[in-house]
Formats: C-alpha cells, structure tokens, sequence
C-alpha cells in the first residue's frame, strides 16, 4: 500500500504540481515535438526516484515515465476527436492511476484486486449511487407540477441546480454517516446564506417556496438514506 501511495503521490507532483498550463498548451500544439513532453517525462521519473529513494526501483520508475510517455501522446492526438474533452482527460487519469496500481502489486495483482472487490461496502455504494442521479430524478418527478409555475427571469449555469443538489445530498450522506448532525445544519445554513440575495431580488412567493420545497425534499431523500444504511 505504501509503495502504491507514493507512485500515486509522484504522479500527482508530476501531473499536476509540476506542469505549468503553458506546458500543456505547447504540448497540444507541437504533439510529439513538444520538448516540454520530453521534460514532463523526465520529472515524473526523477520525482519517483526522490520519493522512493532506493535506486533498485530504477526499472519500476523507468517504465513508469515510458508508460506515460505513451499515454500523454495518444492523449494529445485523441483528445481533438472528442467534443467533450473532459473524456479524454479522466481516460488519461485511469489509465495513468491502473499502471501505478499493476507496478505496485505485480507480484501478487489478481490476487490483491480480488480482495478490494471483496473488501466493497456494497451498501454505501448503493447509498451512494441512489442519492446522485437517481434522486434527482425522483425530485424531478415530484416537483413537476411546481416548476411549470415557476417564471426564472435570471439567467443561470446550466444544470447548476442539478449538481448542486447532488453535491448537497452527497455531504449530507457522509454527515449521516459519520453522525456528524450538526454539519447539516451549517450545510443548510449556507445554501440559505447563498440564496437569500435570490430570492430577495426575485420576491416570488412562488419561487421562494418551490426553492425551500426542493431543498428539504433534497435534504429528507440524503438523511432517509444515511439512516437506513446505518440501521
């Protein structure tokens, strides 16, 4: 586990930490003439040399920057394919993450990936999984008939109210969870907080009450979850 984290530790120095946005953006634009992608291979093999610190790691660390020498350059030439390059980055993240993960355990992988399945808290993953899109979904179904009343006359982000809603009942979760109750009563403070200057501009009775509606159906759905996983 120590050896995974600290190539996970490297990767993230090297990858993020350590590449300047102009890097990125020269890569992308000479691809495989870029020097900078020859310069981020090369730090990401010296920072997991420093981390490890045992030079017998040399060969792990040199098929390491080669394996991702090889994935960044299928990333720049792929990435123009896809209209949402989000895509082609958390493709990039995983297949970066999976060498780490086969480097780390090659002397026992079949057996280690087995017992992390085994290990899968297959409830919380459900707990998790429901209060995302599926009760979003379920909101939306309910709330139906209000928001064909509701007249928004100020522009927003699109789908900021979906994945701000999923994002709340998230922590709300993890609150329940970790019996931390009085985490949601600041969580739901600051959503009153962020919203009141909405809803004082607006002044619609209408909008206040389907806003408060959504919220403590948003809030009920994440504690009724929290609660049947833990009991």
């Amino acid at each position: 586990m120590i050896l995974f984290t600290k190539l996970f530790l490297a990767h993230i120095i090297g990858d993020f930490l350590l590449q300047p946005k102009r890097w990125v953006i020269q890569k992308e634009a000479k691809k495989v003439a870029s020097g900078f992608l020859y310069l981020h291979i090369l730090i990401h093999f010296l920072v997991i040399i420093l981390l490890l610190w045992n030079i017998d790691y040399w060969k792990m660390a040199l098929f390491i920057a080669l394996s991702h020498y090889i994935i960044d350059l299928l990333k720049i030439y792929v990435t123009p394919l896809f209209k949402n390059k989000r895509i082609p980055f958390f493709i990039d993240q995983f297949l970066h993450i999976a060498v780490l993960y086969i480097c780390a355990y090659y002397g026992n992988l079949l057996g280690h990936t087995i017992t992390l399945i085994e290990q899968i808290d297959w409830p919380l993953l459900t707990a998790i999984v429901f209060v995302t899109y599926p009760a979003a979904i379920i909101m939306s179904i309910l709330l139906e008939g209000m928001s064909n009343q509701i007249n928004l006359d100020h522009k927003s982000l699109p789908s900021a109210g979906k994945y701000i809603g999923l994002i709340e009942r998230l922590f709300v979760l993890i609150f329940i969870i970790m019996g931390r109750w009085e985490a949601i009563g600041l969580l739901i403070t600051a959503k009153s907080v962020f919203r009141f200057n909405d809803l004082k501009e607006s002044n619609s009775r209408k909008l206040t009450e389907y806003i408060l509606i959504g919220t403590l159906l948003s809030f009920g759905i994440a504690i009724l979850t929290g609660i049947i996983y833990n009991y």
